[in-house]
This record gives C-alpha cells, structure tokens and sequence, in this order.
C-alpha cells in the first residue's frame, strides 16, 4: 500500500491532452461525499501508456485502487485538520513542470501538446497536487511513530524461510575525497575574453543564433541557436536569474560567471514570473598550472591521511570538493537505496573506474591520487578509501542488521497503514461500479460495498 502510495502520486501527463479523446463522466466509484469518475480512471491509464507501457486493461484496477485510498487519506486529513501551505503546493507543481518540459523539449513544445498555456494547466493541476501532498502527508502521521525494536528485528528475520533469505552480492563501503583545480583570475581571463568577443560580434550586428550554434558549450542549448525557452527563477542557477531578471527584452548582458562558466544573454520575451532567454557559454577549463596545482593539493591531503596526521573524514570534510561525499565524511551513498543512506554499495553499482580501483584494494587502505573526469566533464584528481569489503553470502543478523531492520521497518510501516485503512474501510460508505468488481485488488474494498 504503502509503494502504491508514493509511486502512484507522479503524474507526468495532463488530463487536459487526454480530455480531448475522454468523454466519459460515469462514476466508478464513491467513498465518503466523494466520487470517483471513470474518465479519472481514464485518464491515469492513457498516461500510462503515454509513458511507453505496454497495454493492459488490469492495470486500470491499479489506478482506481490509488484513487481510493487516496480519497480515504484526504478526507482522515481534513478530520485531523492535517494541511499543507500553498508554497508546498506551488514547489510541487513546479517540480512536475520541469519534468514535464524536460520530456517535451521545452515549453512551447509542451504548451503545443496540452494545447493550453501553462499558467492556465498549472490551475488545472492545483487542486489534484493539494489533495495528493495532503493524502502523503496523512499517510505520514498514521505512521510517524512507528519504529522497531531489536527483538522484533530480530522475529521478523526469524520469520523468513531458510530457504526464502536474499543473497546479497559483494559489497564496499568507499570514500573519496575530491580535489578540483582553481584557476586565478589572470588564467580564467582567456575564457571570459572569448565570451566578450562574441558578445561585441552581436553587438556590432552579428547573428545570436548562429553565433551560438557555432561557438557556446552549454550542449543543451546550442543547437537551439542558444535559447532555453521559458524558465521562472527556479529552474536557474542564481547568477544567471539575477541577470535575466533584471534585462528588457532584446537587451543583451554583459558577461558574467556562474559555476558552469562563462555566459552572455539576451531576453527574447517575458510572461509573468518567466523569461525567455538565449545565452552563449564558454566552459572554464583546467590549465596545466592549475592541474599541477591540484595535484599537489591532493598529494598534501592523501599524506595527511596515510600518516594518520588527520582522520579521512575530517580530511574530506575540511579538503574535498564533491559535495555529494564531504559532508558524510567523504563517504558514497547507495545511489539506490538513498533514502536509507546506506554507505555499504554492491560492487556491480560502483562506476567502473571506481570498481577497478577498489577491486585491489586492501580494507583500510587507500588509493593514490589520479586524475579523474567527471560525469560533468569536470577534471580533477581523487583518491579513495576503502573502509570494508563484505563477501557475497546469503542474508544473516550477524553482518546484515541494517538491511534486516529497514525491511523489518517497511513491514511494520506497511502492515500499519493496511490496518487504517482496514478500520477505514469498514466505516466508509464505499459503493464501486461493477465494471471494476472484478479487479482482484480490490476484492476487499468490494467486500465493504
């Protein structure tokens, strides 16, 4: 219940797109004072299918099931007088925007698809959003005391079958410690030299667009001729708002910094809070001498930590630039399970490179420094530890307590939620259209029609 929950919430699509082709207002079914139509049902299975899935009438059982208990965690809400504020709604929708424009390829392309503005979607999208964080929200409070103890860790692994425990495979806890070079301001002063070169080429009459296709290293822009379509604050990095905000359309910057590098823009055209804008990039990019200079660095930070003259973490806390690492004392996150911030990583997860390093490494010891790009494109140089190493083995509460008590958790957690909704059901007037009867998951919510 719990997965339906927080998966089902993302809606990508609008209802708007699919309302040209639904013409259905037959309620499926109605909990409370609320009804549920079928063209809601509808509209959740054509974005599914938008996003690339394959056809499967079952699956609109899943949908209303969603819909219901929804229903049932909003009107809880309004009881326990559980709200969220109007910026909660706002950050969400905008959050959902970008995705949306991501996807599409811009806003115009994707104003061109819902045929409507997004202001006016974003109205559409308002009262869906609220009841969707208020529902989260609720969902929240029925669980937000729920722990568990080392005993019932330890019933809940007792309670698997022998032959029913997972096989974990090879894992490492790993952590780096980051240093990228500094340029001066007489080495950054060629990449700014470009950038206002190209801006006095347009001032003096040259074409914006095709300066752009030709010399800016933003790749996402350059190929548009330097436009990045419409954006509100939000969605750019503050040294940019600053300027974009502040110019007149068809007025063009000066050049300024960001951490991207170097740009000049010009404002096409403003709507409300957003602006329309195209911009020339010229990236800042390591010289020797700052190579050299990160290099030392990195060498000075590696010898303090092998001569045990400081403790890694404090190292990468003090020293590293990678600011997914410094501030959990250097080390990485399971990109997959982050939300538990577990250090310990399967060796398959590892990037390559980091694999072969740590792959013939000794507990306890570290790496030497080696220069290194990021996935961003950026230089540096790095160095690792490798704090331990677990062989593969199948599941045991010796050497896997923190894994068993997240999964204990996430029973307790599930089983609690399934038991309000239970009670709930039991005490709500639930009437669904037997078109839907039939759909196995919701057998039980049948039961109480």
């Amino acid at each position: 219940m719990r997965k339906i929950l927080n998966t089902a919430f993302i809606l990508l699509l609008s209802h708007t797109a699919f309302s040209q082709n639904i013409t259905l207002d037959k309620i499926a079914a109605v909990v409370g004072g609320t009804v549920i139509l079928k063209s809601d049902v509808e509209m959740q299975y054509a974005q599914y299918l938008a996003q690339g899935n394959p056809a499967d009438e079952s699956a609109k059982c899943y949908f209303i099931q969603q819909l219901l208990t929804q229903k049932l965690l909003s009107q809880q809400a309004v009881i326990d007088s559980v709200t969220v504020t109007e910026s909660e709604v706002e950050d969400e929708i905008e959050r959902r925007l970008r995705v949306m424009t991501s996807r599409a390829g811009g806003q115009e392309r994707l104003e061109e698809f819902l045929k409507i503005s997004i202001l006016q979607y974003k109205d559409q999208m308002r009262p869906g959003i609220r009841e969707q964080l208020i529902a989260n929200r609720m969902q929240g409070k029925i669980t937000e005391n729920v722990n568990v103890t080392p005993l019932e860790v330890k019933r809940y692994f007792e309670s698997i079958p022998r032959d029913s425990l997972p096989y974990y495979n090879t894992e490492v806890e790993v952590g780096q410690i980051v240093i990228h070079p500094e340029l001066t301001k007489e080495e950054k002063e060629q990449f700014r030299d470009r950038a206002e070169v190209l801006r006095l080429r347009i001032k003096n009459g040259e074409d914006f667009s095709t300066l752009a296709r030709l010399y800016s290293e933003d790749p996402g822009s350059a190929a548009e001729g330097g436009d990045l379509g419409f954006m509100d604050r939000t969605m750019l990095v503050k040294e940019f708002a600053a300027v974009a905000f502040k110019l007149k359309p068809g007025e063009l910057s000066q050049v300024f910094e960001t951490e991207y590098g170097f740009h000049f823009l010009q404002v096409t055209e403003r709507r409300g809070e957003q602006v329309r804008a195209r911009h020339i990039l010229i990236r800042i990019k390591p010289t020797p001498s700052s190579l050299e200079r990160a290099k030392n660095k990195a060498d000075s930070v590696y010898n303090l930590v092998v001569e045990k003259k400081m403790p890694f973490s404090t190292a990468a806390s003090l020293y590293s630039d990678d600011n997914e690492t410094k501030f959990n004392g250097g080390m990485m996150l399971n990109a997959e399970n982050v939300q538990s911030r577990t250090t310990h990583i399967p060796t398959d997860k590892l990037e390559p490179e980091v694999f072969l390093t740590v792959d013939t490494m000794k507990i306890g010891g570290y790496s030497k420094p080696a220069l290194f790009t990021s996935r961003e494109g950026k230089q540096g140089y790095r160095f690792f530890y490798l704090k331990s190493k677990t062989e593969p083995h199948i599941a045991s509460l010796e050497k896997d307590y923190p894994k068993i008590k997240e999964a204990a958790l996430e029973d307790k957690l599930n089983r609690t939620v399934s038991e309000w909704f239970e009670k709930r059901r039991l005490t709500t007037f639930i009437k669904i259209d037997p078109e839907y009867q039939s759909c196995p998951t919701l057998k039980l919510w049948v039961s109480a029609d």
